[in-house]
């Protein structure tokens, strides 16, 4: 070889290079699935961007998304355009490259959106062969036209002659499977009864239907061939179909086309309590499980279940990661989750048998899985109707890990896991309360009134990390800790880096063998949704969606403030090496500086009863101790609570058309009287003037 062409073949190269042709980067790389991929890793192998040069990464344009509420959604990249779902379900396309917006489409559920445990949020669209596909809170699901908007089909998922149909919501994102598209529903907070719904891709057409628990007995709904409603009823007990049962496959759903087969994560019961809900006897599947469907038919083919008999809200929606791994010298198809009740699984996704889980958080509700089927070897006091104590455990509800998903890399071998330690009293609750509450709010039965002392102290110790685990030796390899809980989902990439969002306002990248923080973004408000990477004309992208809401802020309104005001803008964020954009001066709200009463209420009765009523009715929305972190209005400052428009709001609806239900013949007079109190007192504790 001559110098010459030597130096043009290097040259060559190194153009290559830099366009992001070489070094296994191709000059376009998509993201068409939630997951990237069927395995679900959200694992890039675009390198363009890496740990020598994640320093350059700047903005290459932001697009302002015009909502006020909390963004979820992993955005979908196709063909050059970004498909993105706002709060209250905003469909928006996007130029990959400028950030001009294509189309819009508003599916107007707002007001639906009370309808929801936790804020009109919504994490995902699907895409497949010209169409976007989008779960509507209000439980239809709509299929556009990808290059217009407009409407090809729509179908009501819910039926909508049940009298707790308004109770449900879909806030999951889509998933496409063939030629169908499968979508599962949340509202297990609030008497529903749980099912996954396949769909024809081109007409909406229902193909199958597959129930997470069992209906009335002697009313057939599903498949005369399929024996699963059989075998689950076998597991409950009681009167059990006047509660709903719960068992919402809200989020959870993914595909291995070699096995054929779809797993879906369920989640928790209606109500809570396991007594209540089952005469406190047995299983009650498939709650809090993994289920195995056959893809084409919706046939049962096998389960697991994560926490038996759940009495704590500990779902097993959370996200699910397939790989294959060399355990024990052999060759195994697993599936891994890290779902809330705080044990990171794996399992063979073949057969669904249980291969290992660890503790990845702080577990106090169990000392233990067993080692042979992964069953929880749970502490006497964790049954809390059983022993007639409450029972202060971690995980809370909110999980370990929750709905921000993690990620896997094949390179490292690691899951990153956006975790939490977080505890929460968990108490029996009075059944025709639970019931009662059903078809207006939180029918919990665990958590609830706290004093401000208990509030104070459950704060204190709630901590955020980011966790590499090596899911082979069941062992952490490394964290970052956080400055709050409920951060922000993960993606991984072959440039040996980890991507997340944080509640401190940041996109930050981390080395993944290390996590070595090294590059972070102000993004003026938390970033709890997770990134995507891909490539167009041979540049790298990291696109993520900023804004703050969802559950955290509601229920931990007080940590989400201390950690830094963190609700802002909310975007569509795009950064590429040497991006040169920049945000607009954002200067967060200041939050309320005074009371709303000169004095405290005297009477403590009243106080302590709209305590629990507000923590029944209202809490899901405006917070736990009155405080939503700006994600509602804040109570404690509201000049509405202490004036005669507050019965207008409260009970007749008077904002409704804003999403604030209306609670007439829910609360009386004298309740809300009551729940006034306990917010005025609140006010005061607060804000009252030295």
């Amino acid at each position: 070889m001559t110098s010459a062409l030597g130096k043009a073949i290097g040259g060559l190269a190194l153009a290559l290079a830099l366009a992001g042709c070489g070094s296994g980067q191709s000059a376009d790389a998509e993201w068409p699935l939630h997951g990237l991929d069927d395995t679900a890793q959200r694992f890039t192998d675009l390198e363009q961007i890496n740990t020598g040069n994640v320093d350059r990464l700047g903005l290459a344009f932001a697009h302002d998304l015009g909502t006020d509420r909390g963004q979820e959604a992993t955005p979908i990249m196709v063909d050059g355009v970004l498909y993105l779902v706002s709060a209250y379900d905003v469909v928006q396309a996007v130029d990959a490259v400028s950030g001009e917006l294509l189309w819009e489409y508003d599916p107007q559920v707002r007001a639906a959106s009370a309808r929801g445990c936790c804020g009109p949020v919504s994490r995902g669209v699907a895409v497949h062969e010209g169409k976007v596909f989008l779960g509507a809170l209000d439980g239809r699901l709509i299929a556009l036209d990808a290059k217009s908007g407009q409407v090809v089909w729509e179908v009501q998922t819910i039926d909508e002659a049940d009298p707790l149909a308004v109770n449900y919501t879909i806030t999951g994102a889509p998933r496409v499977v063939g030629d169908l598209v499968l979508i599962g529903n949340g509202g297990a907070e609030f008497g529903v009864r749980g099912f996954v719904t396949a769909y024809k891709v081109n007409s909406g057409e229902q193909a199958w239907r597959f129930y997470t628990v069992p209906g009335k007995p002697g009313v057939p709904d599903h498949a005369a061939s399929d024996n699963a409603m059989d075998m689950a009823a076998e597991t409950w007990a009681g009167d059990w179909w006047k509660y709903g049962g719960g068992g919402t496959a809200w989020d959870a759903i993914e595909y291995d086309p070699e096995l054929g087969l779809v797993y879906i994560g369920v989640g928790n019961g209606s109500p809570w309590n396991h007594q209540m809900r089952s005469d406190g006897k047995g299983d009650n599947l498939f709650l809090s499980s993994i289920v195995a469907l056959d893809a084409k038919t919706g046939a049962y083919r096998w389960h697991f279940q994560t926490t038996p008999a759940d009495s704590w809200d500990y779902t097993a929606t959370q996200n699910i990661i397939l790989a294959d791994l060399e355990i024990d010298g052999k060759p195994r198809k697993v599936l891994m989750q890290a779902p809330k009740n705080g044990f990171f699984y794996v399992l063979d996704r073949e057969t669904g048998d249980f291969i290992s889980g660890k503790p990845f958080v702080n577990v106090t509700w169990a000392t233990g899985l067993d080692p042979k089927t992964g069953r929880p070897i749970e502490a006497p006091s964790a049954r809390y109707y059983r022993t007639g104590e409450p029972s202060f455990q971690f995980p809370s509800s909110g999980g370990g890990h929750n709905w921000p998903p993690m990620a896997f890399s094949p390179d490292t071998g690691l899951v990153y896991i956006p975790a939490q330690d977080v505890g929460m009293p968990y108490a029996a609750a009075d059944e025709e309360q639970v019931i009662g509450a059903y078809t207006s709010g939180v029918a919990m039965d665990g958590g609830g009134a706290m004093t401000k002392e208990q509030r104070d102290e459950l704060y204190a110790g709630m901590k955020g990390y980011l966790i590499a685990w090596d899911p082979v030796r069941q062992k952490e390899a490394w964290r970052v800790n956080q400055v709050a809980p409920f951060n922000g989902g993960v993606l991984a990439t072959g440039g040996g880096l980890v991507f997340a969002g944080n509640t401190a306002r940041e996109l930050a990248a981390y080395d993944a063998k290390s996590g070595a923080k090294l590059w972070s973004f102000d993004a003026q408000t938390a970033v709890i949704a997770p990134p995507i990477s891909y490539a167009i004309d041979g540049v790298q992208y990291i696109a993520v969606l900023s804004g703050w809401g969802g559950g955290w802020p509601l229920t931990g309104g007080v940590m989400a403030l201390q950690a830094g005001k963190v609700v802002g803008p909310n975007r569509l964020l795009v950064f590429k090496l040497d991006g040169k954009e920049v945000l607009p001066p954002f200067t967060p709200p200041a939050g309320p500086s005074r009371a709303i009463v000169s004095a405290r209420p005297a009477d403590e009765a009243s106080i302590a009863r709209g305590n629990q009523l507000y923590a029944r009715y209202c809490l899901r929305c405006h917070g736990t101790g009155v405080v939503s972190a700006g994600a509602y209005p804040d109570l404690r400052a509201s000049g509405v609570v202490p004036g005669e428009a507050f019965a207008a709001v409260v009970l007749n609806g008077a904002l409704a058309a804003n999403g604030m239900p209306s609670f007439a013949g829910k609360l009386t007079p004298a309740q809300l009287n009551d729940i006034r109190s306990f917010i005025e007192a609140r006010s005061f504790e607060d804000l009252a003037q030295e």
